[in-house]
């Protein structure tokens, strides 16, 4: 008779990482995550740029339609006289919303068009919202709809609540000011042809020869602007368009002696592009 013996296996417990091991796959786990952050970093800059150009196509569209009912663009009479009495800086056009430098918050010097460009672009918005009351309860220049007397939003704009009066840094959307910002931060800048200049518009930025200019002599200029006068080594240069939006873009910076493709410029936002 033969006898079965139930021998059990002896377990054996499989070793673990030793610490060369576990050092090696936190590098290749460092290594990874290194080469994603830069793509992630740029889908995110690519995600923001798509919010940009969706935001100034409303504006655009805003601008137009308001122009449409009433035969004129959504400016207070100050800017308006403004522009029609300096036809000498960008052919009597308007620029609203334009920082130098929105970073540093930098101005404009005294007699360089500070009071030309009104860095502030909250009259438009509020014209175009038809806001009376801006979110902090100041009143704004539209008050009793006296230039949107039709009442229609022609734009419609989230309110981020950020208050330029506490500092901090500044969020997307409407402020409590009634300032409309970039998914940076940034006041948009707006700029519309008052003079009613067949040519084109003449953005008090994307004017200048040395931003826009692609060679000396030459009137074809970056972003497919270009310059018709006799001079083209003028600040002349034209958008064939009647509104022109633009966004300093993700490092909230300018520099009116760069070309556009060029350093601070190269990464601005453009409603014509």
């Amino acid at each position: 008779m033969n006898t079965i013996v139930n021998r059990k296996s002896p377990i054996v417990n499989p070793p673990g990482f030793t610490l060369v091991e576990m050092l090696v796959v936190i590098a290749i786990i460092g290594i990874l995550a290194a080469m994603l952050l830069p793509a992630l970093a740029a889908a995110k800059t690519a995600a923001k740029k798509g919010q940009a150009k969706t935001e100034m196509s409303s504006i655009v569209t805003a601008i137009e339609g308001y122009d449409q009912d009433y035969s004129r663009f959504p400016l207070i009479k100050a800017e308006t006289d403004y522009a029609a009495s300096h036809t000498n800086i960008q052919g009597g056009d308007f620029t609203t919303g334009y920082v130098p430098n929105p970073q540093t918050g930098i101005s404009w010097p005294a007699g360089a068009g500070g009071n030309y460009s009104y860095e502030n672009n909250s009259n438009v918005v509020a014209i175009l919202m038809d806001m009376t009351v801006y979110p902090n309860s100041n009143p704004t220049a539209n008050a009793n709809h006296v230039y949107n007397p039709k009442q229609v939003k022609y734009l419609n704009a989230k309110l981020s609540g950020y208050d330029p009066a506490t500092g901090g840094q500044p969020l997307p959307g409407v402020d409590n000011a009634g300032i409309y910002r970039d998914p940076w931060g940034n006041p948009y800048v707006i700029t519309m042809n008052t003079s009613y200049n067949e040519q084109g518009t003449s953005d008090i930025f994307y004017s200048l020869r040395e931003v826009s200019q692609k060679s000396a002599g030459s009137g074809t200029g970056y972003n497919g602007l270009f310059n018709p006068n006799p001079n083209p080594d003028s600040d002349n240069f034209l958008y064939h368009g009647k509104v022109m939006v633009w966004s300093a873009g993700a490092n909230r910076k300018v520099d009116n002696q760069d070309p556009a493709t060029d350093r601070e410029n190269k990464d601005n936002v453009l409603s014509w592009q």
